[in-house]
């Protein structure tokens, strides 16, 4: 497993999630530094991550590629005219390691696909009057769903490339994520939406304590979200109840969540119980998800960049 940070001082951060052999039964795990250098001439505004390819977008307003075998840069994406705000990469199931297509959007209201072998420009789709705040790409990878600043949620066909649908909301949202083909949420500033995917009518919804910044949709019917209240709180997808919470799991808020979805990295390790979370602190924590009924649950493992995280993404390879 790789994790990829972006950070608002213009830096990129690699590690990658190493098991160390002990002599206990328990699981040693460390997050061994692979790369960090500034590849942006601005702050890092997002980041993505699949196979051996990662992604970030600065508001320097171009996107920076990235070899993760290799830990370098590999190349720069100029077709937009405004910081880069979301980033998402589109992986077909026959070919899980390597990515088909990368999606971008942009404060200049648009979003732009690119075929990910080689990196070529394919088309760029007008989306939102003002920028777009984040992106979810549909898992059959068809159709986009983008937020925007101007209160609008808007559907891409990414097949024929252009707009196909646009509703107007009843406040802002900063977020949207698919958690599966039938169902996506939503977030606007401190309440939680799931919608159907077919009709984008609200299923449930529910109110965080304060601002949330990022989720991550987890195995076994599971929303995580982490923001201002510097917890990590996990959802029931079915009826929008809190299942449970790493409370304090950061000293500020929390700006990024990867759910780990490699089943194992080694015979013993399960992965997909672990879901790592970065901070504005500059930590980047590890955490068990089977010890959240503990009264204090302790990270896995750690590591403090030093810097102002803004963003995180995982790849498997």
């Amino acid at each position: 497993m790789t994790l990829v940070a972006g950070s608002y001082e213009k830096f990129i951060w690699g590690f990658s999630l190493k098991t160390l052999s002990s002599s206990s039964s328990d699981e040693a795990l460390i997050l061994k530094p692979l790369f960090s250098y500034p590849s942006h001439t601005a702050p890092i505004k997002s980041v993505a991550a699949a196979g051996p390819i990662a992604a970030s977008g600065g508001a320097d307003d171009t996107i920076k590629i990235y070899d993760l075998a290799t830990s370098s840069e590999i190349g720069s994406l100029i077709d937009h005219s405004g910081a880069v705000t979301a980033l998402a990469f589109y992986t077909t199931s026959l070919a899980q390691s390597l990515p088909r297509n990368l999606i971008s959007a942009a404060d200049d209201g648009n979003l732009c696909i690119f075929d990910a072998d080689p990196f070529v420009h394919l088309k760029t789709v007008p989306v939102h009057r003002r920028g777009v705040s984040d992106l979810a790409v549909h898992p059959s990878g068809r159709l986009a769903l983008t937020v925007g600043r101007d209160s609008c949620l808007a559907m891409v066909n990414l097949v024929r490339g252009r707009r196909s649908f646009s509703c107007r909301l009843d406040r802002e949202a900063s977020v949207v994520k698919y958690g599966s083909e039938d169902m996506f949420f939503m977030v606007a500033e401190e309440r939680i939406t799931a919608h159907n995917a077919e009709d984008a009518k609200i299923i449930w919804e529910t109110v965080g304590q304060k601002r949330v910044l990022c989720i991550a949709t987890g195995e076994s019917g599971l929303l995580f979200t982490g923001g201002e209240d510097k917890n990590v709180v996990a959802w029931d997808t079915t009826s929008g109840k809190v299942a449970y919470s790493i409370d304090d799991a950061h000293s500020t808020r929390v700006k990024g969540l990867v759910m780990l979805k490699r089943r194992s990295y080694d015979e013993t390790f399960e992965a997909s119980n672990c879901l790592a979370s970065a901070s504005s602190d500059g930590v980047i924590r590890l955490w068990d998800l089977r010890m959240t009924s503990k009264e204090k649950t302790n990270p896995l493992a750690e590591s403090n960049t030093k810097s102002r995280l803004t963003c995180l993404a995982g790849s498997s390879v």
